[in-house]
Parts: structure tokens; C-alpha cells; sequence
């Protein structure tokens, strides 16, 4: 983490406990991180007991700072979250699908969305775009009543 500019780059990745290279070459790419975000790692970190410059940045307790917290602690408390908050059951892939659905929902072009998801390949990006959002139905609702108004005016007899 680059506390002053704001950016992050993934070094290392972890897969059943075992620390290696990350995923793909676009993983290990510098990321900006947003001012708002950056201030909560930054609290967490500095009040994190492992706090040290290689520490993870979500280090284990239980495995004493040395590895992050495992993908089953985390999917504990995000099923914990999604019943107190009446959501139900969830899986924590439904946390990249609800991203890419507001990058959509604020117009921003594919290619940016390819790149703040660390895809390789931009058709991994689309087969994320399946869900049907009020924005998407408000933005439709707009094109159909320019369509129909449209319509109903060249349709009219003279």
C-alpha cells in the first residue's frame, strides 16, 4: 500500500494456505484507491495488532499475523452480515457481481470496469453484466417513451 498515493499493488496471493505469485500479471497491476476507502484501511491498519509495514493487511489472529484471514472466516461473518441484515444466504462472489452492477449503474465504460475487476479478458467482465437494475429499468422506461412518443407522432395521420 502506497499510504501517500493513494494506490495499491498486490504482491502475493494466497490459495488454501499456501502464499505464491498473484492470480494473472493484471492482478499484480497498481491499483488507485479511493481517498474515503483509503482512510478505513489506513484506521484498521494502524489499529490492526499486526501493523507492520509486510504484515497482510488482514492478518489472522488466529494464525498469530503470519497468514490473512482464511476465505472461511470471512464467509462466516459476510453469512452472519446477510441474515442479520434479512439478505439471507450468500456467497461472497455476489460482493464482484453487486461491484460490477454500480460500476454500470454509473456509466462507466467496459473497459474501465475490465480494469477495475482485474480481469485479463473483457469477456469475463460481460458475463457479469446479467443483473437487472432500477437504473437499468429507469434508463429503459426513458428509451421507450422516447421510442413510443416518437412513434405515436410519426404514426399520427395528416
Amino acid at each position: 500500500m502506497d499510504w501517500l498515493n493513494g494506490t495499491l499493488q498486490v504482491e502475493r496471493g494466497i490459495v488454501a494456505q499456501v502464499v505464491d505469485d498473484t492470480k494473472s500479471e493484471e492482478s499484480r497491476k497498481q491499483l488507485t484507491i479511493d481517498r474515503e476507502l483509503l482512510a478505513s484501511l489506513k484506521t484498521w491498519k494502524q489499529s490492526a495488532q499486526f501493523a507492520a509495514l509486510n504484515d497482510w493487511m488482514f492478518a489472522s489472529p488466529v494464525q498469530r499475523g503470519r497468514l490473512p484471514w482464511s476465505y472461511y472466516q470471512v464467509w462466516r461473518v459476510y453469512q452472519k452480515a446477510g441474515e442479520v441484515a434479512g439478505i439471507g444466504r450468500l456467497g461472497t462472489h455476489s460482493l464482484r457481481h453487486t461491484y460490477r452492477s454500480w460500476l454500470d449503474s454509473v456509466g462507466t465504460p467496459i473497459g474501465v470496469q475490465q480494469k477495475l475487476m482485474r480481469h485479463t479478458d473483457i469477456r469475463t467482465t460481460m458475463r457479469y453484466g446479467d443483473a437487472f437494475t432500477s437504473d437499468m429499468a429507469q434508463a429503459h422506461g426513458k428509451v421507450m417513451g422516447l421510442a413510443l412518443n416518437g412513434m405515436g407522432t410519426a404514426c399520427k395521420p395528416s
